[in-house]
C-alpha cells in the first residue's frame, strides 16, 4: 500500500511540475520522500541481475515460455523491493539474451 502511495505522489509531482504548478509539485515530491522512508530499501540493477540469474538457473528456464516460472520463484523473493515491471523486464531481458 505503501510503494502505491509513494509512487502516486512521484506521477502527481512530475504532472504538477509539467503543468507549471511547481509549489504542489513541491508538496506531493515531499509527501513521496516521507512515504518512502518507510519502505524497504530497492534492489539495485546489480542485485536485481544477480537474482535474477540465481532464478534461472534454479528453475532451468530457457526463453521466454520459462518467464512464468522465473517471476513465480522471484516474486516472493523482491516483494516490496523491486517494482513488478522492473523485475519482468529483466526476466525478459535475460531469458532473451541467453
Amino acid at each position: 500500500m505503501l510503494a502505491r502511495e509513494a509512487r502516486k505522489r512521484r506521477a502527481a509531482g512530475e504532472a504538477f511540475g509539467a503543468a507549471g504548478r511547481d509549489e504542489q509539485a513541491a508538496a506531493e515530491r515531499a509527501e513521496g520522500e516521507v512515504l518512502a522512508g518507510y519502505l524497504p530499501a530497492q534492489l539495485s540493477d546489480d542485485e536485481l541481475a544477480a537474482m535474477v540469474d540465481a532464478a534461472i538457473t534454479e528453475t532451468g528456464a530457457s526463453g521466454m515460455q520459462g518467464m512464468g516460472r522465473v517471476m513465480k520463484t522471484l516474486t516472493p523473493r523482491v516483494a516490496g523491493r523491486a517494482d513488478g515491471a522492473r523485475v519482468a523486464a529483466e526476466v525478459r531481458r535475460r531469458l532473451t539474451t541467453s
